[in-house]
């Protein structure tokens, strides 16, 4: 019987030996070291009666302390559930409603006492190392984590990771890793963390670290590029908007960036105009990562891919119509995946995960299409849609061909009242470097690709999109401006 998660973990850390595998605050931190650690947080937890099925957030950095508490807690079996930083004070209690043991390195919390158990660091390493591996007490059918969601339309919702599914996980188990991951990994020889281990990407693509004998390296704050060449990193994870800075920074007053080797851009689609530009300022080092959440990854884009492919997808993954029947390829439609680490649903809230969920498949509700050779292309959200005179028209495709004229960077549209038609097409642009758009022609681009009810009847230049607390663009601010 294959030992739960995160069992191949304690594996990786025991086979580092001596290696280095985390650099932290100037001091160098060891596999043997960082797996001592581990061993006198579980039984730190086990001291205070921490097990199966019990419920522990983690309100945690990025350092090694970070990392063996998280680790810790799936030995003992318990829910884990991370609390990021930038959330508000009612998000953060929904958060945490019902978890009744709190682990934290944070200084900056609330003036009021937390409820419940409280554990800093020095409470869980406090306990002795007795030297024995760990005995892993996950159960498969049981919950290992929750992961939230952004929390773009309120509050996050709670998708529920079972200890079977981080198990079936590709990050910890290089024979598992599709070809596009296995490239990546081979880059990951400095990887430069920060913000928090309790967030789903950061760990996830630390393991892929450790697995391929990778060290991590913190980075507090992660300025970029700065931080980059401080900490001679070969790579990170960046969002879209950070990556667009980085480039822009480069652009002005470029830096010594010969060490980075790879940058994976999450958390939301990177239009082939800034990738190209990406490519031409920092060379082929971005892999463009797609998923949810819910699934994990779905596909990755290595820098050899054309601009705007995800590549060809390693999990099961169907493009279906309306009527819910799966297209041929070439014809968009909603996309449908199933991924070995999927979560099975959302956390106490039925509909909403029979909304989701079904018969094994996840509904994204991001529109795409697979073309000949099986590459995976996105096109929308089903939700993002603005309906001229009845008819509905989704704002990805206006967005995306937008953004292929030569004075336009970035471009977001949003439906917006209208007496003429109920709602209409309204374009917020970021100009391409020394480029300012002009509304007719892009009304001309639109009409004569997608017709004429989507144009924009209206143009705003921004210098940069407003973005969620999760780094997502937040379109819902656009719009509240109009």
């Amino acid at each position: 019987m294959t030992e739960q998660f995160p069992g191949a973990v304690l594996d990786i850390l025991d086979g580092a030996g001596d290696r280095t595998v985390f650099e932290h605050a100037g001091r160098e931190v060891s596999g043997a070291c960082l797996l001592g650690m581990v061993r006198r947080a579980v039984n730190g937890l086990t001291q205070h009666g921490i097990g199966p099925g019990d419920g522990v957030a983690m309100l945690l950095g990025a350092g090694p302390g970070a990392f063996a508490a998280i680790i810790a807690a799936h030995v003992v079996g318990a829910r884990v559930v991370g609390v990021r930083p930038g959330l508000t004070e009612p998000q953060r209690e929904h958060l945490l409603r019902g978890v009744g043991v709190r682990v934290t390195d944070r200084t900056d919390g609330p003036g009021t006492p937390e409820p419940g158990v409280v554990l800093t660091f020095d409470d869980l390493l406090a306990s002795a190392d007795d030297g024995v591996r760990p005995r892993v007490l996950a159960r498969p059918g049981d919950v290992a984590r929750l992961l939230h969601t952004s929390g773009s339309t309120g509050f996050p919702k709670a998708c529920s990771q079972t200890y079977a599914a981080m198990t079936a996980g590709w990050a910890h188990r290089p024979d598992a890793w599709p070809p596009a991951v296995r490239e990546l990994a081979g880059l990951l020889d400095r990887f430069l963390v920060f913000g928090t281990l309790a967030s789903q990407v950061m760990m996830e693509y630390g393991l892929l670290a450790l697995a391929a004998g990778g060290t991590l390296v913190t980075a507090d704050p992660p300025e970029f590029p700065d931080a980059l060449v401080r900490y001679r990193a070969t790579a990170s994870v960046v969002t879209v908007a950070r990556l667009t800075k980085l480039v822009a920074a480069q652009r002005e007053s470029p830096v010594d960036l010969g060490s980075l080797r790879a940058l994976m851009v999450s958390g939301s689609p990177l239009e082939p105009g800034r990738l190209r530009e990406a490519a031409e300022v920092l060379g082929p080092v971005v892999f463009h990562g797609y998923g949810q959440t819910e699934t994990g990854m779905i596909s990755m884009a290595t820098p050899t891919e054309p601009a705007g492919s995800l590549g060809v997808p390693p999990v099961d993954l169907e493009i279906r119509d309306a009527s819910g029947r799966p297209v041929r390829h070439g014809t968009d439609g909603e996309i449908f995946a199933r991924t070995p680490a999927q979560s099975s649903g959302y956390w106490q809230e039925p509909a909403l995960t029979a909304e989701v969920f079904s018969d094994g498949w996840v509904r994204t509700r991001d529109l795409g299409r697979l073309d000949a050779a099986g590459r995976l292309w996105l096109t929308g959200r089903v939700r993002d849609v603005i309906i001229v005179n009845a008819n509905v028209y989704y704002a990805g495709p206006v967005e995306r061909l937008l953004a292929t004229h030569p004075s336009v960077a970035e471009a977001y549209v949003v439906a917006v009242p209208d007496d003429s038609t109920g709602e209409a097409v309204h374009a917020f642009v970021v100009p391409a470097a020394g480029r300012t758009p002009d509304l007719g022609s892009l009304r001309a681009l639109v009409t004569a690709g997608l017709g004429e009810a989507c144009a924009p009847t209206r143009l705003v230049l921004i210098d940069e999109v407003p973005l969620t607390a999760a780094g997502k663009p937040d379109k819902r601010r656009l719009g509240e401006g109009n």
